[in-house]
């Protein structure tokens, strides 16, 4: 115990970006925990879609999304994203997958739904990039 109160006082800075990292890191993790959404992976994504008719919003650009985006999927922009909105009204009890480039984007528009009461909210973790990889197939043009 010693050596190691030694070495912390020898590398204080090192030290304190350790205590930094440690304390970010932990408060990610109790963050995602209380969310109120949930990340999903590409396989889990199809389940939803095949079994329970899941709503999939992509939130990228229109070009993006014309180059290809996911079969059946919607496209809004984060900015018209109304939870009390015609599109998403009926979908208050069932899932709403939102997904977006990278899977970064999509975690504040799940929120807003969340907060305005969605029970059944996901985002595709990795985004439409994780959909490519895992080679699922892309619808190109306007929905």
């Amino acid at each position: 115990m010693d050596r190691l109160t030694e070495f912390f006082q020898a590398n204080l800075v090192l030290s304190l970006v350790f205590a930094g990292l440690t304390v970010a890191l932990v408060y990610t993790e109790i963050a995602r925990l209380f969310r109120g959404f949930k990340g999903i992976t590409p396989a889990q994504l199809t389940d939803l879609i095949n079994r329970e008719g899941a709503l999939v919003l992509d939130i990228r650009g229109q070009g993006e999304f014309e180059k290809g985006h996911i079969i059946g999927s919607r496209h809004l922009l984060p900015s018209q994203v109304d939870p009390e909105g015609k599109l998403l009204a009926k979908a208050k009890e069932s899932p709403v997958v939102v997904v977006c480039a990278a899977g970064i984007t999509a975690s504040g528009v799940a929120g807003r739904l969340v907060k305005a009461g969605y029970k059944q909210v996901s985002i595709l973790e990795g985004g439409i990039g994780a959909w490519q990889q895992a080679g699922l197939p892309l619808a190109k043009g306007k929905a």
